[in-house]
């Protein structure tokens, strides 16, 4: 199943996350960020989809002494070349964060290096992570769901970290435009405004 774990840095009401949802799509990744002592030219790259929490992970490992640089793929090839350089001087992990797939490295000595790191990729969640993602997000916005949100929602959710973010926030902004309850017929109404009509019929 999946668990959760604290973020450092994100208070309650600070609008931010205050934990990552770890489930089937992560674990791996997870579990080598927690132990980097293993990783080749202690060095890793991390990918993965749009809002999958990639940043959310890089922030808990700074906080486990790794020295993170997020959005990786924007920053200069010599610059990251450096860090690489002092990831070995030093013995101090490097995590490389990156949101583009592939990633295109120009400098020929940077992507040598880099393609012999450890590759770290978040994947597509499964049912159960879905479920707790909901979950998640749903407390994060204050929102309370209806009993049978889960068995409704989940089927019908896109396997996609963006999707399911969109999905809670609609169902939290129809709630508060209606100041109604989010039960069935919100939820309903939710998917058809982020899936269109002719998609919603067919759920």
């Amino acid at each position: 199943m999946p668990s959760q774990i604290a973020l450092p840095l994100a208070p309650p009401g600070s609008g931010q996350p205050t934990r990552i949802v770890i489930g089937n799509a992560n674990q791996a990744a997870y579990d080598a960020l927690a132990n980097p002592q293993g990783w080749p030219f202690n060095t890793a790259v991390l990918t993965g989809p749009p809002r999958s929490g990639k940043s959310l992970l890089g922030l808990w490992a700074a906080a486990q002494g790794i020295d993170v640089v997020d959005d990786a793929d924007r920053h200069d090839d010599a610059e990251l070349f450096h860090r690489w350089n002092r990831a070995q001087e030093s013995g101090r992990p490097l995590l490389l964060i990156s949101g583009s797939q592939p990633w295109e490295i120009a400098l020929p000595d940077l992507r040598s290096r880099l393609g012999g790191s450890l590759q770290l990729e978040i994947g597509a969640p499964d049912d159960a992570m879905i479920a707790q993602m909901i979950e998640a997000i749903a407390q994060q916005r204050g929102l309370v769901l209806a009993d049978g949100a889960l068995e409704y929602l989940v089927p019908r959710a896109e396997r996609s970290f963006a999707d399911i973010e969109r999905l809670v926030i609609a169902i939290d902004r129809l709630s508060l435009e209606r100041k109604v309850p989010a039960t069935m017929s919100l939820w309903r109404d939710a998917l058809e405004s982020i899936r269109g009509p002719e998609q919603a019929r067919l759920l």
